[in-house]
């Protein structure tokens, strides 16, 4: 059964689960996608301003991606994505650090071109196991709405 846009109320907040990073994944992704040092390199990343290996600002939003996708996608009717805004990355994302993601819906658009649309408006973020947060951003997402029977 479909979840539509109608099964997503302004104000709802949804868990994502946790994911764990590992120190040779920051540095595949690093290599492949962000080579600066301290993305591919522990004993450079210890010669920069973070002290030591952290991920990429673009593999964190890959990691918030893929507990997003995991938790909420399965079952939706969704049309994709619109795009960002406001993505702010708050503290570095370490290996073994266990990030969770949590996802607000904040507001509901009708889309003004597809009238079987409408655009969902959420906040999401990881914050790490202390509960401090890692990276915010906004996100949008359109969803069909229900079919009328």
């Amino acid at each position: 059964m479909l979840r539509y846009v109608e099964d997503y109320e302004e104000g709802r907040t949804y868990e994502l689960g946790t994911y764990k990073v590992t120190e040779q994944e920051i540095i595949e992704f690093g290599r492949k996608f962000d080579p600066q040092p301290y993305h591919v390199d522990a004993e450079l990343g210890e010669e920069s301003l973070f002290h030591g290996l952290v991920a990429s600002g673009w593999h964190t939003c890959a990691m918030f991606m893929r507990l997003y996708v995991d938790a909420l996608l399965p079952g939706a009717a969704v049309e994709g994505s619109p795009g960002v805004d406001e993505l702010r990355w708050l503290r570095p994302t370490r290996p073994g650090d266990v990030l969770t993601g949590r996802l607000t819906v904040t507001g509901i658009t009708p889309s003004m071109t597809r009238p079987d649309c409408a655009t969902l408006h959420k906040r999401g973020e990881l914050t790490d196991a202390e509960g401090l947060p890692v990276m915010r951003l906004t996100l949008y997402s359109m969803f069909r709405r229900r079919p009328r029977e």
